[in-house]
């Protein structure tokens, strides 16, 4: 046997080796010849589907730019000079495009998802329930505004074009099939014909952002409902007058009525079929891990012994149900009085505040959590964030030109005053709860927090344990401790509840109010007779969809908030 002071100058040699030896390889990286054929064939092969997916996308993207820039080029041509083009001429365009993203949509249900392999995945945080409520609601709607329009035509039939009539029953068709596509297939997460599938979601995508588009610039309808009446007006006076009067009075009525009512429907509806459509795009080539697949979706929604939120919201929901009422009685006379304008204002100076207070305390209790933040990649919170605050752009834009209406005129009346309240009111509103949704939507929920934590405590435990009978007793009082902890709320999590549930029902009462209604924003003549009838009517048809599309996504996105907290 060696002596130890042999073994020990033996060792010392050979530790100096190996430092030496790391230290060369730290020094000199392996270079890419002399790793494996295998590892350098997959690297290569995952760089260029990257590269192919950013160049499908890329050219979608252009196809759909190049798309939404023809038909408003169309319709602005048809703004500014109604001889040149016409109408006629978007609608025939329009028709076009709807017949290839039709054949598109065909195409898909048929072809591409009943292949093998083609969707492998589905997105659990895609087309959520409320979105695919919303789209069967709305797409609904703006059948039956279709119908109204069809019907009004034919009740016109000595005096209107077939493109007239036929425009509004191609329109039908194509709500009715996308409706039923995007109830079905908003969470795939295509595979195969990438390039084709991102292609045809894009030009569906366009197509519906030209119909909003000429729903908010095109008041031709408006137009020719009040020609009408004051033809009738004049015909009863004494005065013969050429316009093309209705051929059934009682019909008419009823379709114009609809019409108006039904109008706000169809904006919306393209808006939400945009985002729905930017979504699957967005999953097109997408591939899921397996831990993405669990989501809240599967937990049901209960109180949790929330009580003064929900009944607080239940009384803004009875007043404005209310002062609704009372308005549209009022509004189906010749005229509304000056009083109504008043109660219907007064109500949203009294509910906006609140709102706004509710916010600012949720704010205020996030930065008291000790939460993490949730950092994965997720398109459709992404979509949410971006929908959020570009929604509320709608109802802030009406009220800045209010504000400078109402002081470049008669600030100091009384109606005017609570105008400008109002409008003032509705921009912090919209601030205080874009900030409360996005930085609640931004928290990890408990669901996900809680069982990693768990999962790390019990991997840094595991080697002390002696037996597997341990290790899962330990396992389930870890579990019944955190069904425990969950199943009973403290009061940071049980006043975030409150707030959200208070928050959902103010929001749906101011969603009910603009969606159903007569608007106070076009009625009260104030801002028409300062912007003229054709600037504010584009300035109210372009706000107020969107200002209906954000109380309705706010609710949506406020029920995430609500589950996660």
């Amino acid at each position: 046997m060696a002596s130890p002071e042999a073994q020990e100058t033996g060792e010392t040699p050979a530790k100096e080796n190996q430092v030496a030896t790391g230290a060369e390889q730290t020094r000199a990286p392996a270079s890419p010849l002399k790793r494996s054929w295998l590892v350098r064939h997959f690297s290569l092969l995952l760089r260029r589907d990257r590269q192919a997916q950013k160049a499908g996308q890329l050219f979608s993207g252009l196809l759909a730019l190049n798309v939404v820039f023809l038909g408003g080029a169309f319709i602005c041509s048809m703004i500014f000079n109604n001889v040149a083009v016409t109408l006629g001429d978007v609608w025939i365009l329009l028709a076009a495009l709807k017949a290839l993203a039709l054949l598109w949509l065909l195409y898909y249900t048929a072809r591409t998802t009943r292949r093998p392999q083609a969707v492998l995945h589905q997105d659990p945080h895609a087309g959520p329930s409320w979105v695919r409520g919303s789209l069967v609601l709305f797409g609904s709607c703006t059948i039956c505004l279709n119908i109204f329009r069809v019907g009004y035509g034919v009740s016109h039939i000595h005096c209107k074009s077939q493109l007239e009539i036929s425009s509004p029953a191609v329109e039908i068709i194509f709500i009715g099939i996308q409706t039923w596509v995007l109830w079905k297939h908003s969470k795939d997460c295509v595979q195969i014909q990438t390039n084709f599938t991102r292609c045809g979601l894009m030009l569906t995508l366009a197509t519906n952002l030209l119909l909003w588009l000429l729903a908010v610039t095109n008041d031709s309808m408006h137009h020719e409902i009040e020609t009408e009446l004051s033809a009738l007006t004049e015909e009863f006076s004494g005065n013969n007058t050429n316009t093309c009067l209705c051929l059934n009075v009682t019909a008419c009525v009823v379709f114009q009525k609809g019409y108006l009512m039904l109008y706000p429907f169809s904006t919306e509806y393209s808006l939400i079929c945009c985002g729905t459509l930017f979504v699957m795009w967005k999953n097109v080539g997408r591939r899921l891990a397996p831990h993405t697949g669990s989501h809240p979706s599967t937990l049901s929604f209960h109180l949790h012994g929330a009580i003064l939120g929900p009944l607080l919201g239940l009384l803004v929901l009875v007043a404005g149900a209310c002062v609704f009422v009372l308005f549209q009685i009022q509004a189906s006379g010749p005229a509304i009085a000056r009083q109504y304008f008043t109660i219907y204002y007064a109500f949203y100076a009294a509910a906006l505040p609140i709102m706004s207070l509710a916010c600012l305390a949720g704010m205020a209790i996030h930065g008291l959590e000790e939460r993490e933040l949730d950092t994965l990649k997720n398109p459709t919170r992404s979509l949410d964030v971006v929908l959020l605050m570009g929604a509320a752009l709608g109802q802030m834009g009406i009220s800045y030109f209010s504000i400078v209406a109402i002081v470049a005129t008669r600030p100091h009346e009384p109606l005017n005053r609570l105008i400008l309240a109002y409008s003032l009111l509705l921009i912090l509103q919209h601030i205080a709860q874009n900030l409360f949704i996005i930085e609640g939507l931004h928290r990890r929920p408990l669901w996900e927090a809680a069982p990693e934590s768990l999962a790390g405590k019990w991997e840094a435990e595991a080697p002390r344990r002696g037996s597997l009978l341990e290790l899962g007793q330990d396992l389930r009082q870890a579990s019944l401790a955190y069904i425990h902890s969950y199943s009973h709320l403290n009061w940071k999590r049980r006043a975030l509840k409150e707030i959200s549930l208070f928050l959902i029902l103010c929001n749906i009462t101011l969603w009910m109010m603009p969606a159903f209604g007569i608007h106070p924003e076009f009625e009260n003549g104030l801002e028409k007779d300062f912007y003229g009838y054709r600037t504010w009517f584009t300035i109210v048809n372009f706000g107020l969809p969107l200002g209906v599309f954000y109380r309705m996504h706010s609710v949506g996105v406020l029920v995430e908030v609500y589950l996660g907290a």
